[in-house]
């Protein structure tokens, strides 16, 4: 498996790795809903979902912005803050 893995970026895996994670937890919740077979208690899986998403993409851009830092002027690093900002403003309004 580090072969495979070996030539992919640290930041990058993690990124995905968050991603995948991420997916799994979305997986867990449906089959949680189909389980329960409750309108109610699907809608609470789904609120806590609403939380966990925006954390998860809040995360993987900190780590790929935080690697790429260095390379971006100012006004970009304020760009893509304001990007996310509004990104999360939309999701929750």
């Amino acid at each position: 498996m580090k072969f495979l893995l070996g030539n992919i970026n640290s930041t990058v895996l993690t990124m995905a790795g968050l991603r995948v994670l991420s997916s799994m937890i979305e997986l867990t919740a449906a089959i949680v809903m189909l389980v329960t077979n409750d309108v109610r208690k699907a809608v609470v899986v789904n609120s806590i979902l609403a939380i966990v998403g925006p954390l998860i993409f809040i995360i993987t851009m900190t780590v790929g912005i935080y690697q790429i830092a260095g390379q971006l002027s100012y006004a970009k690093l304020i760009l893509i803050f304001t990007g996310v900002v509004l990104i999360l403003a939309g999701v929750h309004k």
